[in-house]
């Protein structure tokens, strides 16, 4: 993560990644159990995943965002969280 992180919020979660795993920027795609991590600086919002247990963080591909008011970064990260937590998807017919 950043360097800058004392003057970030960094809102972090533990997520099974849905079948076919979640894309990276660095390593492509990874899979299985891992913590999602949001860091919130003025706004500015950075995404990043790593294998549970790992210290190596990979930014999540495309998840990059602005938010107007940064009182928001929990909402967003909730939903990121709704979005990528799903260990059960790929047992449904």
């Amino acid at each position: 993560m950043s360097d800058h992180a004392e003057r970030a919020a960094v809102l972090r979660s533990e997520v099974t990644a849905p079948p076919g795993g979640v894309m990276t920027d660095e390593v492509g795609v990874i899979t299985g159990d891992l913590e999602l991590a949001t860091e919130c600086t003025d706004g500015d919002v950075t995404v990043w995943v790593r294998y549970a247990g790992a210290a190596e963080w990979y930014r999540l591909s495309a998840a990059d965002c602005h938010l107007h008011d940064p009182r928001d970064h929990g909402a967003l990260h909730t939903a990121l969280v709704a979005v990528l937590h799903r260990p059960d998807a790929g047992l449904r017919g």
